[in-house]
């Protein structure tokens, strides 16, 4: 029997996008668990608190019962450990992305010898797609939104900008 590998796809997902949707769903298929870390966020301003970033993440993956969802802040490599997890997840979008993840998983690598980290490509369709891009354009008033979020995502950020 193949060994059970907790994963951890951790971010702020403020709001997340079918692209973060498309790689948690993808991990899914590769991990026996996967465990999506919402991170408070201390350092950013985010569009949606903390309570609404989980709740929606939460709704996004209800059917995936080897999907959960927790917050966390602080050092990313606690809340990998406290999840009894042996390897990140992460995303690469572009060459710029894989720069900037290299140099963390080294780091990473240092802070939790025992966790790999895996990067996963995303879909064609949602290469190009990211949180900060979603929140401007819907803010900006552009329907286009709806094809990069989930339905439910949509209802949140219409809720949130009174529209």
């Amino acid at each position: 029997m193949a060994a059970q590998v907790i994963a951890v796809y951790p971010g702020t997902f403020d709001p997340i996008t079918l692209g973060h949707e498309d790689m948690i769903r993808r991990a899914s298929q590769l991990f026996s668990q996967v465990v999506v870390g919402v991170a408070t966020a201390h350092h950013k301003k985010t569009m949606f608190s903390l309570e609404e970033r989980l709740a929606m993440t939460r709704e996004v993956f209800s059917d995936l019962p080897n999907v959960s969802v927790a917050s966390f802040e602080g050092l990313v490599r606690d809340f990998v450990r406290a999840q009894g997890a042996k390897v990140m997840v992460r995303g690469l979008r572009s060459g710029t992305d894989f720069d900037y993840e290299f140099q963390l998983a080294g780091m990473n690598k240092h802070l939790m010898e025992d966790v790999e980290t895996v990067f996963l490509t995303p879909s064609a369709d949602t290469m190009f797609i990211s949180s900060t891009l979603v929140r401007e354009i819907a803010t900006l008033g552009g329907d286009e939104v709806r094809k990069f979020v989930s339905p439910a995502v949509l209802a949140q950020l219409l809720s949130k900008l009174k529209r």
